[in-house]
């Protein structure tokens, strides 16, 4: 299925807010990485386009224009990359091994009482991003009201 690279940018940020950048799953998705270092490229890399085009052609001249662009072209593709690389992330079926994990935990919170979206039959990682992200902020929840 092809997308515009708008919905992909769209999707990205999306994806990016939701996801729940937890230190449980640093090691298990590549996506606790990508959202923090595109939060912060979104940040810091246009004042960075903007100093080193400034430093640039305050160094070597306005004949060095092209180049300046160049360099501040590259600085603000940056985060643009990190959202489209979420964007198309958020798209993808999950495989097997999580799509099996994925019904584990929606059965698990069902169980327990959370309010979760309808199961998904064929999930894709924004599905997970909302269940991880329901599940992080409101298991403590359930099993606080289950003790008093």
């Amino acid at each position: 299925m092809a997308q515009s690279v708008m919905t992909l940018f769209r999707d990205g940020q999306d994806y990016m807010t939701t996801w729940p950048v937890k230190k449980e799953l640093y090691a298990h998705f590549p996506e606790c990485r990508v959202v923090s270092a595109t939060r912060l490229a979104v940040k810091v890399m246009p004042p960075m386009a903007v100093l080193a085009c400034a430093a640039m052609l305050n160094t070597f001249g306005a004949e060095y224009l092209p180049q300046a662009i160049a360099i501040g072209a590259f600085f603000l593709s940056l985060p643009l990359q990190g959202l489209l690389w979420l964007g198309h992330r958020s798209n993808q079926m999950l495989p097997p091994q999580l799509k099996h994990w994925y019904h584990e935990i929606h059965s698990k919170m069902r169980t327990h009482g959370c309010q979760v979206q309808s199961l998904k039959s064929r999930p894709r990682y924004k599905e997970l991003a909302a269940l991880l992200k329901t599940a992080f902020n409101d298991i403590d929840k359930v099993f606080t009201r289950s003790w008093f």
